[in-house]
């Protein structure tokens, strides 16, 4: 059954003028789309979208109807007319490609593409179309590139120099190696050049920099739309001064510009770069034009927002704003924007279709009426009682399909699509198969329902077709596709790569100062070292391979002192710390022993009303997610008490592990106690309970402060008798005058912020009873490690799908720009919070905003007024009787208010990284996009670790970066909460890295792993009189060379160091000799602690090899060994091994000494 709409539509194509496409659902669009290019005879099509929503929602829908069909975006910039800072370099790379393909001259015969616009961008005039034609560098496989004239070229485009190439945009030359991401291609490229020839185009991941595949040819395209060329830069100057008059004092932009260099928000000049302006219609000349629903509003909506910004630039513009910061020229909009008369001047002799959703008046010209309409839903059902919803919606399906409907439901993910799935088929719906495209739906016998993966807001019923949304049926989900993630842990490991000046930790000669690398000679072999400087100026030089005795003491270095060479101040530190960690890892191992021998309630999940209330839940999981309900539901049913600990970052859905555990120890005929360390919280957990377990047979009750003496009366009599299944609260759940008839969970959430007397009272709780523990806190994963088996602990780390990562600026105090933010906000019907570092900066802020934004309500909340007031204030501001809060960072506890979506940190530089990430972690909870401006003082220069802290923030706008945000940082919190009231500020004493290495040693013993404890107390040294380091010739910056140290000693096998070095062949080129070495002797060390050897020194005529504590595994082998080798082998009085062997060079001494290690390591295990 084809669709009959490709007839009814054709008559568009047929007669140019304009037409209205009526009773056309959201939804149905992109099939209506799909059609009008299938029948346009190879023309193009422009749609113009509403939003950039709405653009990602029609891309969707393409998928499903036309996945054959080139589908061109070209989205708007997100940033606002007029402002300082540039549109993301993502976004910037799309329009690029997509203007460049529309440049591009097309073959004859070749099928019609879909453009897909939105109101922004079809307003905003692009850059001319023979910048493209002639912009665009061909580079192929064989042919001559000169190296400067390219890095030239890239500079010029916009390409931006960096050490690692991770993001489009980038470019990096090393030697005959050039790296680089141009936009339109999904993963960097590497080019390998000898001499001046291109030998080989390779494509590389940019996570592990390891090659992909190969290319034959590269097309290099601009980065950005303003190119820096010297005629470019005299345009600009001429116009700017022909704009502006003369340029006087220090115009930031300008001085910039003329030098050759990016400025931030030059975009916002665009116009002024290129001698004319066209228009996205000039791309597409003889395109049909369509839009979307009320289109005429949303142009002028637009029109004026730019009209508004313009301005509202010019007036604060010349003074800068209240907060100095530089002044702000902004270029009349009719140069960078069209108005909407204008935009329909330029369509007038096109085909255009207007869509809309309202059915047809009955005298309409030129309107074809559809008669489509969104689909009523499943609320009833949802809601009735007594009615099962999945009944409703099979039975819906059967008419449908005895009506001659088709029948398809769309499901946000391959997750939800196959729950979807298995319910229906549950409830007596015909089988339903997964489709991926409506070819074939078509292809399906009749009265067989498909089901697809496409996040449709809401169904629709069109003609013969009927699709049911996943909302229509579950209720309002709060979901979105998928981004790619960016490879957060290496941002990490490059922010906490060792720079100079940064504390260290040696584990034998304790903290010392890290000065650079240098080069020495020893033994006529060059040796890469790193230099410490210790107390009295002390020198100490480690040799590269050796970096593994060394940690990073950590952030908050202000109080560390350096230990003197030689000192005992630091051995004694150490044992002490050592003896405090052994009796805790005892105390913990204890503990777990005592757990396995008691018996806990086994509880099961209920089949089929389970699923039903997991498709409650309107997010799809993520894996840990679902990896953490399965270790809870395992726990619950395995006979034993459970004590679980959740970790998970801020709003990554540890209460839905929360609930589903809940629901089965209710069902179960248990009851659960819920407990939350505040008042706020723990209303929270209520409505998020009682809306869940809504029409379910279940009693949930609450106590705290906020609840009234009557109706606490009433619930804790009713815990006594069992009526009431669930109670959420505050500690006061832990009162001694509270008795549970049948206690079978115990949920504890933020426990951190218990102390030490409620602590005590839950253990007494918990002796039989199952305890589920969730914490926001993130704990390092060697400390997760360490801990496995104490308590089960499971990690939440890979955000919600469905949460768009927060926005984050960091921008000088501008004043403009910060009123426009929360307007901005307002504008939208949210909240914004005002977060400044110190209480004594409140009153200052108060006064300005006061000033910016006279029209705003506001609040204010601190850690100084009495705990009443704070609730009272952060209720109102749930309740949303306010629009902006202005705090303290005692916001960053755990609350969840969806509607605040906009976070303007004042001072950001004086915040530590994981306050930063925890802040910014409370908006952004919804379906909204969230802003956080972090703020710092305008024309005054941060210190290096500030202004590396807010670059990490920047980077990091993936969500779930928390955890390895939190190992790096986790020095500014102490990680005293796992074991209870013993806070720890042993952290201070030795540095983060080491005081996890020892927690780590100190449970292995306990558990009765010795060796391996004591094994990782040593590093083998190696002196071969070889070269061993990575030659600055073969890696040319000093900070990557210093990262590949780093990762070298963490090299813990064989098949990692071969990993490692084909890495290095296919990032840097050929490794030279010593990098060659380098290996080998990470090889030896590896080789060293398995068969017990603490030093070797080879000369050309002999190797002495000496034992760890002069003790071998095992001593008869050894002594064999040993006899059957003489006289070459001896055993010298100091217990040391000698073998005699003379070798001809380098590389044959450091294979010999390998084999013999080879050969003792098998005898030792």
């Amino acid at each position: 059954m084809a669709l009959p709409l490709a007839d009814t539509l054709a008559a568009i194509h047929r007669k140019s003028g304009r037409w209205t496409i009526a009773g056309l659902p959201e939804g149905a669009d992109s099939l209506v789309l799909a059609e009008l290019a299938r029948t346009s005879g190879g023309q193009d099509i422009l749609h113009v979208a509403r939003d950039g929503q709405r653009l990602e929602r029609l891309q969707d829908g393409l998928r499903f109807f036309a996945p054959e069909r080139e589908v061109l975006v070209f989205p708007a910039w997100d940033c606002l007319p007029y402002d300082r800072l540039s549109p993301h370099p993502d976004i910037v790379a799309e329009r690029l490609t997509t203007l460049a393909k529309l440049a591009a001259a097309r073959k004859p015969g070749a099928p019609g593409r879909i453009i897909l616009a939105s109101v922004g961008a079809a307003l905003q005039k692009v850059p001319p179309r023979s910048l493209y034609a002639d912009a665009a560098v061909v580079l192929r496989k064989g042919q001559t590139v000169d190296v400067t004239w390219l890095a030239k070229f890239l500079g010029e485009n916009g390409y931006g120099r960096a050490e690692t190439v991770m993001e489009p945009g980038e470019f990096a030359i090393r030697g005959g190696l050039v790296d680089l991401f141009p936009p339109g291609t999904n993963e960097p490229l590497r080019l390998d050049l000898f001499g001046d020839s291109l030998e080989e185009i390779r494509s590389f991941d940019a996570m592990s920099q390891r090659s992909t595949g190969t290319r034959d040819e590269v097309v290099l395209l601009p980065v950005s739309e303003v190119p820096l060329t010297p005629e470019g830069i005299s345009r600009f100057r001429s116009g700017y001064r022909e704009l502006f008059g003369n340029v006087a004092g220090d115009d930031v932009l300008y001085e910039a510009v003329s030098a050759g260099q990016r400025h931030v928000g030059m975009e916002h000049w665009l116009p002024l770069f290129h001698e004319r302006m066209e228009t996205l219609l000039d791309y597409c000349p003889a395109a049909t034009v369509t839009s979307d629903h009320q289109i005429a509003e949303a142009f002028q909506a637009r029109h004026e927002l730019i009209a508004d910004y313009y301005d509202a630039r010019r007036k604060t513009g010349a003074k800068g704003g209240m907060s100095g910061a530089a002044d702000y020229k902004p270029i009349p909009p009719e140069l960078l924007y069209l108005k909407p008369p204008e935009w329909d001047g330029l369509i007038g002799e096109r085909a255009v279709a207007a869509f809309t959703t309202f059915d047809a008046t009955p005298s309409a010209s030129n309107t074809i009426d559809l008669h489509g309409h969104r689909h009523e839903g499943f609320a009833q059902a949802r809601t009735a009682q007594g009615v099962n919803l999945f009944d409703k919606v099979a039975e819906h399906m059967k008419a449908a399909n005895l009506a001659g409907r088709r029948v398809v439901i769309a499901g946000y993910t391959e997750g939800s699509a196959s729950r979807l799935q298995h319910l229906l088929q549950e409830h007596g719906a015909t089988t339903p198969v997964p489709v991926p495209d409506m070819a074939t739906v078509l292809g399906l016998p009749q009265g067989v329902v498909g089901v697809a993966v496409w996040p449709l807001e809401h169904g629709f019923v069109l003609d013969a077709l009927e699709v049911v949304g996943e909302e229509d049926i579950l209720g309002d989900r709060l979901s979105r596709p998928a981004k790619k993630r960016r490879p957060s842990e290496r941002f990490i490991a490059e922010a906490s790569a060792l720079s100079e000046g940064d504390l260290v930790v040696h584990r034998e000669h304790g903290v010392g100062r890290y000065e650079g690398l240098v080069t020495l000679e020893i033994q006529n072999a060059r040796h890469d070292c790193l230099r410490l400087t210790y107390e009295g100026g002390d020198k100490l030089f480690l040799p590269v391979e050796n970096i593994d005795v060394l940690s990073r003491y950590g952030a908050a270095e202000e109080g560390a002192t350096l230990d003197r060479l030689g000192g005992v101040a630091w051995q004694s530190r150490k044992a002490r710390l050592k003896q405090r960690i052994a009796d805790m890892a005892d105390r913990l191992i204890k503990i777990a022993a005592e757990r396995a021998v008691r018996r806990g309630e086994t509880m099961v999940p209920q089949d089929g009303l389970y699923e039903e209330f997991c498709a409650r839940f309107p997010y799809a999981e993520t894996e840990d997610q679902l990896q953490a309900i399965s270790d809870v539901l395992e726990d619950l049913s395995s006979g034993k008490p459970m004590d679980r600990l959740i970790c998970g970052d801020v709003g990554f859905g540890k209460t839905e592990v929360a609930l589903r555990a809940a629901f089965v120890a209710a069902l179960s005929g248990k009851q659960v106690a819920v407990i939350g360390p505040t008042t706020l919280l723990a209303r929270q957990h209520h409505r998020t309970f009682v809306e869940r377990f809504q029409g379910l047979p279940i009693r949930i009750g609450r106590l705290s402060r906020l609840v009234t003496a009557k109706e606490s009366k009433e619930t804790k009599a009713a815990l006594k008798e069992g009526t009431v299944d669930i109670v959420c609260g505050t500690h006061a759940l832990l009162a001694k005058s509270i008795d549970f008839k049948d206690l079978g969970l115990l949920i504890v959430d933020e426990e951190q912020h218990f102390g030490v007397g409620h602590k005590e009272r839950l253990k007494e709780l918990r002796a039989d009873v199952h305890v589920l523990t969730l914490t926001a806190t993130p704990i390092p994963r060697t400390l997760q490690l360490a801990l496995t088996g104490v308590r089960d602990m499971s990690l939440i780390a890979t955000p919600p799908v469905d949460r768009l990562a927060v926005r984050t600026f960091v921008t000088p105090f501008d004043g403009v720009a910060i009123r426009e933010a929360l307007l901005r906000e307002q504008y939208r019907g949210g909240q914004s919070f005002y977060v400044c570092p110190r209480i004594e900066d409140l009153a200052t802020v108060a006064a300005e905003l006061r000033e910016l934004v006279p029209e705003m309500r506001m609040a204010m909340a601190h850690g100084r007024l009495a705990p009443t007031q704070i609730e009272n204030t952060m209720q109102d501001f749930v309740d949303g009787k306010f629009d902006v809060l202005l705090s303290t960072n005692i916001v960053e506890s755990g609350l969840d208010i969806r509607n605040a979506n906009t976070m303007i940190i004042h001072r950001a530089d004086m915040f530590g990284l994981a306050q930063l990430y925890q802040l910014r972690g409370r908006i952004g909870r919804g379906k909204t996009r969230a802003y956080a401006y972090l703020t710092v003082p305008p024309g005054k220069a941060l210190n290096e670790a500030a202004s590396k802290r807010l670059d990490v923030m920047q980077t990091l706008d993936t969500l779930g970066a928390g955890f390895q945000l939190a190992s790096y940082d986790l020095d500014i919190r102490g990680a005293g909460n796992l074991l209870g009231e013993e806070q720890s500020g042993h952290i201070r004493e030795v540095g983060i890295e080491l005081y996890q290495q020892l927690l780590d040693e100190a449970v292995a013993s306990a558990r009765g792993r010795v060796e391996e404890a004591e094994k990782a107390d040593w590093s083998p040294q190696i002196n071969l009189g070889i070269p061993v380091l990575i030659p600055e010739e073969y890696v040319g910056e000093l900070s990557v060379r210093m990262g590949l140290y780093r990762r070298i000693g963490a090299l813990e096998s064989q098949a990692e160091i071969e990993s490692f070095a084909a890495e290095m062949v296919d990032r840097f080129g050929k490794m030279p000799v010593e990098a060659e070495f380098l290996l080998n002797t990470v090889g030896l060390k590896i080789l060293c602690r398995t068969s017990g050897v603490e030093r070797i020194d080879a000369g050309e005529k002999a190797v002495v090899l000496s034992f760890h504590e002069n003790k071998f595994a095992r001593p008869d082998r050894l002594i064999a060994w040993i006899q059957k080798n003489a006289p070459l082998v001896k055993l010298r009085p100091d217990h040391r091994v000698i073998v005699q062997r003379v070798w001809a060079d380098e590389r044959q001494r450091i294979s010999g000494v390998t084999s013999i290690l080879a050969a003792l390591a098998k005898l030792a295990t």
